[in-house]
């Protein structure tokens, strides 16, 4: 089972009404949201730990998840509000996001709503985005990140908002830190450009690559990916595909990834230090398929297995 970890909230998407006005349709979503989501739609056990709120929101959200086979079991509710995202989109550009997020559900998960525990059968922890950029809930997912080190994989996406980082520098360091704990890091191009400007992103992967983790993925948009681990590279191509937007393309990627390695059988930390480039190749063009599929298409909607199989 992979349980994805940190924030959900209603993604408010621009639409066009009958006489082409610009309106915003609400769309459940949040990083590890998508992932949990696409890895279900994928046939792996997948569950969500987060804090939900109690207002319709919320309710759309665990609906969401339920409808998608993705275990609640992890779930705390709370009385405060859900996080809304107003999304714009431009044709060949990273979608841009304002959150309205003061004082929600997600941003608020503390100590207190973690399981004293996990099963065997939780072959992996997968974490992202904002919830690493506010708090408590960076500082509550960190605690996560270091109690379950070493006992099964760990995988994260920066999935970087910059309007939400105040202090790059301080916040770059604080990732670095994060990227020493866990065993598998999936980042974009875009993100390293910001977060590295002027630097090559394999100079980047490789700097990552020695801070500990068993692999490293960067996805390149259209030109594809490319993952270091072991001391060897792979780069897949990318996808041709009629672009709709791209709104939850990297969740979507890193569901696919981690999907594929599970269904090899290497979704543990001791088999996926031992990885060949087949396995790690074929599942980054597993996270590519899937990422096209939901390119292909608005928003974030990721593909069930038999559409990318």
């Amino acid at each position: 089972m992979i349980v994805c970890c940190g924030e959900a909230l209603i993604d408010f998407v621009p639409m066009l009404g009958a006489a082409g006005e610009v309106g915003y349709r609400p769309c459940i979503g949040g990083s590890p949201y998508n992932v949990a989501i696409a890895s279900s739609r994928l046939d792996v056990p997948t569950a969500f730990l987060a804090r939900l709120s109690t207002d319709f929101f919320g309710d759309m959200l665990i609906e969401g998840l339920r409808a998608n086979g993705v275990a609640t079991d992890y779930l705390r509710r709370a009385g405060q509000p859900s996080t809304l995202a107003f999304v714009s989109v431009a044709p060949d550009e990273e979608p841009q996001f304002a959150f309205f997020s003061a004082d929600a559900a997600d941003r608020s998960l503390a100590q207190e709503d973690l399981p004293e525990s996990f099963g065997d059968e939780v072959a992996c922890l997968q974490f992202g985005s904002i919830s690493l950029m506010q708090e408590p809930s960076a500082t509550t997912l960190e605690t996560l990140m270091r109690r379950e080190r070493g006992r099964r994989v760990l995988s994260l996406d920066p999935n970087v908002r910059p309007s939400l980082i105040p202090d790059k520098a301080a916040w770059t360091r604080r990732l670095e830190g994060w990227i020493r704990l866990v065993d598998i890091v999936k980042v974009s191009r875009a993100d390293l450009e910001w977060l590295y400007p002027g630097e090559a992103p394999e100079a980047v992967a490789e700097r990552w690559r020695g801070l500990g983790p068993l692999l490293v993925a960067v996805t390149r948009g259209a030109e594809g990916a490319f993952a270091l681990f072991g001391g060897r590279s792979v780069d897949v191509p990318g996808r041709k595909v009629k672009v709709a937007d791209t709104v939850g393309a990297g969740d979507t990627f890193h569901a696919g990834l981690l999907a594929k390695l599970w269904e090899q059988g290497v979704l543990a930390r001791e088999r996926l230090a031992g990885a060949d480039e087949d396995q790690i190749a074929a599942a980054l063009d597993w996270g590519i398929r899937a990422a096209a599929v939901n390119c292909a298409r608005p928003g974030a909607d990721p593909p069930r297995r038999a559409e990318i199989a």
